[in-house]
């Protein structure tokens, strides 16, 4: 008699998958993938998403030391949005909008220094103009113009 009842149980579970559920949705069926895209890759190269031009990138790479910057510190940054062009640092370390300078491994290029709370943020066009791995988190120096 007992192993019967230690069946039952298994039994009213197993015919619960047989019953309707008249409040599940089923999931939309997913689209079909264009014959073309079968095989290659979504992802986009980080160039495209740098809406800089050439001259821009210039100009904020040819920037030489000002001997009367402002030191306004060190800052670990982390790639900002990069959707927002240009070359910027958002950071805590900046209290008014300004210009300044951000400098890494002996490289340095001009940027607007934003006001912001929490982690530092740096643009992607200054991130590759100092050559920085996309998903490196280095430490800057910050001087304000």
């Amino acid at each position: 008699m007992r192993p019967i009842l230690l069946l039952a149980p298994l039994l009213i579970l197993a015919s619960c998958s047989q019953v309707s559920n008249p409040f599940r949705r089923d999931a939309p069926p997913a689209p079909a993938a264009p014959a073309a895209a079968i095989g290659q890759s979504a992802a986009k190269p980080a160039e495209s998403f740098d809406l800089t031009s050439e001259a821009e990138r210039q100009r904020a790479m040819a920037t030489t030391p000002d001997p009367g910057a402002e030191p306004l510190g060190e800052a670990v940054v982390t790639l900002g949005n990069a959707a927002e062009p240009g070359f910027w640092l958002r950071s805590s370390l900046v209290k008014s909008l300004r210009k300044g300078r951000v400098e890494v491994n002996g490289q340095s290029v001009a940027v607007d220094l934003l006001p912001g709370a929490g982690s530092a943020q740096l643009s992607l066009a200054a991130y590759r103009a100092l050559e920085l791995p996309l998903t490196a988190l280095p430490q800057v120096s910050v001087y304000g113009n």
